[in-house]
């Protein structure tokens, strides 16, 4: 049999309908029918997306053009016999290739860790029993025996539950258990969180029974779509690189361009005035070595390799170079709400008992906390109504609390491990109750009564029925209430005041519960039906449960607003609870809007695209729903963020341009898909990732504006003498000379200068902004200029007054301290060397400091004079030349001065102000 098609709505059909359609039986399969199965739809697995060749792999590396530039130029070093520079350049090739093999092999292991998380067993009925197989083995049609503690096999249609609870929350996102039943829904388009009828593949099982029909395996499952999803992010966004990739692309193929251009000029201008052909070819090629900077990929892969480890300080684990860069372009933060933006743990946040309001702390399932009323530790006169609710709470659980590796996790339904957790908080005491109130009788939670009670025998040989459910279910059913004098009947007045306390903290998008006792003369459990032991209940409280928000996230959220960065919240939650969120973090405000994934279902691509600036709320969304919200936003030009935890969020991971995945809280697979891990789940640490990734592109720029303006410096200053019909200024020799040393010891420094306390109060880069942008190139020919003027200014000074050797060996110097100086003026585009600080990057003072030494040193030497085939000169020449080196930063600092000024005029005037009619 061939397997159902997905378009198939399950939940829709009765379990009969689902049964006949699938021909099978409450008594499940034969062997030979599995078999049949087995051999036409293949084994319950998730299929691995297509291998990648290692070798295609290894020389996808070599496809930049930037790389290929640097690959000739070492070769071209090589033959001018420069064999360390040769070295260096293809080692680094080499290194950045090997990298990137990794990086992108290592990967593709998400669709492996998701297989991790089907379940490795199953029972099903064959043959009119219940066999135990391994889950590969189930197919369609199999009936599935299901009870507590059970990962589900596979997507099945309930047949028969009883008080059956499930954990969704890798799949949808929801962090209560799911209470399932066997009921037919009216709608086929019913979002997956609200699927009651259905056990999905990979969750768990948190309480309950049941009985269930197998519709889908492998890759038909919710967990497979999911799969191919993941699949097929990896495969449509594969090769799109990020924004600094991207740049650097674009900046290498307009620079080979004028490379060739200008020194192809100068070759052909060189044979016009008659000068020798080898000597013309040498320097021509020593001029297109040094319009390349060879050392840029090195000085990027450090400064990036840097902030990472500055990163990991920080507690955030980046498992690509480029990513630290991408999030410091990021435009727009897409959000998993639970476990990211909330503790991902149900909290119990509020009671309310003998009239009184009280409010509780603490995060999570741990005792930390206290009950507290208006900001203070309660009176002693509602300590005894605080121990009465703690009691209830306890004596009416059935879950354990357990702390592992210093987290406190419930063993059992969320939900009763946060009233666990609140009842502790209250006075009561666990162990204490199983141990002096030993449980005599249970009746189950039921989706009719949407109540649970424990029959507890107390000291005094009584029974006491322990009850906690649904607020207005309760009240119905109470004839007394606890008031702060002991229990009295319950009136109007009171019933009127519980519904409106009820009403009050449902609308803070609690989930509220009602508690209640009864005392009961001791009867056998077989006689005590729900009719007969919930009525004439005592009222003692109620209790608000909230899965909170992070106490860290809401500044976090204010600093991505300050720094033009878009915050939206995607959740598998209800709308109702998403939105009170998003508005209690400052995500949404009046104007944004909610969209539930039916309403989004609705949408085609290029409304979504429209919309999605409008909204700021996603609710009831599935993974699918995640990426194409995630596409949304990149077709709107955004550089796209997507932070999560759950198996649900991995696609959308994947697909973003840069995935963020929870270290503590998040599975396996999304860690996997991801390129940054957040290792202590808190939201403000991206804030911290984005300054980095900020500061790393501003020393990127820097970096590459240092070293073209050098390099745009040396080809005007050749230009210039062959236009003019003299000697060439500099030599082979000397241009490799400053292309290694002069401009690759700072352009290092340079690399990891401290970041720019104004980061974060800037506008997030556009995604098509190039990393030459036309005030870029306006700033590096100006400097290129200046350079190139001194530099011309003291040879042209030198072939009048002294030898072609000496005025050569002039012009070099000066080139070289001009180059040097210059380096602290790149460090800002807005504030003066004086206003930067000298000392704020030592590494920088201490290269340049180290780089004049050598370079004085080497015109007082002979032997390095005759290397350089230049002149030596005295001490007070070297002087001289360096005054007149300092006047391109002495220019371009005065230049910054004014351009300050003219700014602080311009916000201060009052056509500028905002408040100008």
């Amino acid at each position: 049999m061939n397997t159902p098609p997905p378009s198939v709505a399950w939940h829709a059909q009765s379990p009969e309908s689902v049964l006949e359609y699938l021909k099978t039986s409450i008594k499940g399969l034969s062997a030979s029918e599995v078999a049949q199965r087995l051999a036409a739809d293949g084994p319950n697995e998730l299929k691995e997306t297509k291998v990648i060749n290692l070798w295609r792999l290894f020389l996808g590396q070599f496809s930049s053009l930037i790389v290929w530039i640097l690959i000739v130029a070492g070769f071209i070093a090589g033959l001018l016999g420069e064999w360390v520079d040769s070295i260096a350049i293809l080692a680094i090739v080499v290194l950045n290739s090997v990298i990137g093999f990794y990086q992108e092999f290592n990967a593709e292991k998400a669709i492996a860790a998701l297989k991790k998380m089907t379940a490795p067993s199953a029972k099903v009925w064959r043959d009119g029993h219940v066999v135990a197989i391994p889950a590969a083995e189930v197919v369609t049609g199999d009936v599935l025996e299901i009870e507590d503690g059970d990962l589900a096999a596979a997507d099945a249609r309930l047949l028969e539950a009883s008080s059956l609870r499930c954990i969704e929350s890798s799949l949808t996102g929801e962090s209560e258990a799911v209470e399932k039943k066997v009921v037919t829904l009216d709608k086929a388009d019913v979002p997956l969180g609200d699927r009651e009828n259905m056990v999905f593949a990979g969750t768990s099982v948190a309480s309950g029974t049941a009985k269930a029909v197998v519709v889908a395996t492998g890759m038909q499952t919710e967990m497979g779509r999911i799969a191919g999803l993941l699949g097929e992010a990896t495969l449509e966004e594969a090769g799109e690189g990020t924004p600094l990739q991207h740049k650097l692309a674009a900046f290498g193929r307009l620079l080979v361009w004028i490379s060739l251009g200008i020194v192809g000029l100068l070759f052909v201008l060189g044979l016009l005035r008659g000068m020798k052909f080898f000597e013309l070819f040498l320097t021509s090629v020593s001029l297109a070595v040094a319009a390349v900077p060879e050392g840029l990929p090195a000085i990027v892969t450090i400064s990036l390799a840097l902030g990472v480890r500055r990163m990991s300080h920080r507690r955030a684990l980046v498992r690509k170079l480029p990513a630290v860069e991408t999030l410091g372009s990021t435009s727009v933060i897409c959000t998993d709400k639970t476990g990211t933006l909330t503790v991902g743990e149900m909290t119990a946040r509020a009671f309310y008992v003998a009239g009184q309001s009280f409010e509780i702390t603490g995060e999570g399932y741990g005792p930390d906390g206290k009950v507290l009323m208006d900001g203070k530790a309660p009176e002693a006169a509602h300590a005894a109504s605080l121990l009465e609710l703690g009691n209830v709470l306890v004596g009416g659980n059935n879950s354990h609390l357990q702390q592992v590796a210093g987290q406190w996790k419930v063993i059992g339904d969320p939900t009763e491990g946060a009233l666990l957790s609140a009842g502790g908080k209250a006075g009561g005491d666990k162990e204490r109750a199983d141990k002096e109130q030993p449980r005599h009788h249970e009746i189950p939670f039921d989706s009719d009564r949407k109540r649970h009670t424990v029959v507890r025998l107390m000291p005094d040989k009584l029974l006491r029925a322990f009850v906690n459910g649904a607020p207005d279910k309760l009240l119905a059913l109470c004839t007394h209430v606890l008031g702060s004098d002991g229990v009295r009947p319950i009136t109007d007045a009171d019933r009127n005041a519980i519904s409106a306390e009820n009403s009050t903290l449902a609308g803070k998008a609690m989930r509220v519960l009602g508690a209640a006792y009864r005392d009961l003369e001791p009867t056998p459990p077989e006689s005590l039906t729900a009719d007969q032991v919930e009525r004439e209940l005592v009222f003692v409280g109620l209790t608000g449960l909230v899965d909170p928000p992070r106490p860290e996230v809401k500044d976090a959220v204010s600093r991505c607003l300050a720094a033009g960065i878009r915050v939206v919240m995607i959740t598998g939650d209800h709308p109702q609870t998403a939105m009170a969120i998003a508005h209690e973090l400052g995500i949404a405000t009046g104007d944004n809007l909610a969209v539930s994934g039916i309403e989004l279902e609705k949408m085609s691509d290029d409304e979504l695209k429209q919309r999605a600036p409008q909204i700021a709320v996603y609710a009831r969304v599935t993974a699918a729903h995640k990426l194409r919200i995630i596409r949304a936003w990149k077709a709107n030009d955004a550089v796209v963020a997507m932070t999560g935890d759950g198996v649900n969020d991995a696609p959308a991971i994947k697909g973003a341009d840069i995935g963020i995945a929870m270290g503590r809280g998040g599975t396996e697979v999304t860690k996997q898909a991801s390129d940054m891990i957040i290792t202590d789940d808190n939201f403000a640490t991206i804030v911290a990732a984005v300054e980095e990734g900020r500061g790393i592109y501003d020393n990127i720029r820097k970096t590459l504006q240092y070293l073209l303006a050098g390099n745009t410096g040396e080809l005007l200053l050749m230009m210039a003498c062959i236009l003019s019909g003299l000697p060439m200024p500099l030599l082979p020799i000397h241009l490799l000379w400053i292309n290694l040393v002069t401009d690759g010891l700072p352009a290092l420094c340079l690399a990891v200068d401290p970041i720019d306390a104004d980061v974060m109060t800037r506008a997030p880069r556009p995604r098509n902004e190039r990393i030459t942008s036309g005030s870029f190139l306006g700033m590096m020919f100006f400097t290129g200029v200046l350079t190139a003027g001194v530099s011309f200014a003291v040879f042209l000074y030198g072939l009048r007054t002294e030898t072609v050797e000496l005025a050569r060996t002039h012009a070099f110097a000066t080139l070289v301290f001009a180059e040097l100086f210059r380096s602290f003026g790149v460090r800002s585009e807005t504030k003066t060397v004086w206003q930067m600080g000298f000392v704020t990057n030592i590494r920088l003072l201490l290269v340049v400091a180290v780089s004049f030494i050598i370079q004085i040193t080497s015109h007082h030497s002979r032997f390095i004079a005759d290397l350089f085939r230049g002149a030596t000169m005295d001490l007070s020449d070297c002087i001289m030349l360096t005054a007149v080196a300092a006047i391109p930063l002495v220019l371009l600092e005065i230049i910054k001065v004014f351009r300050s000024a003219a700014s602080s005029r311009t916000r201060g005037s009052p056509s500028s102000s905002p408040c100008t009619t």
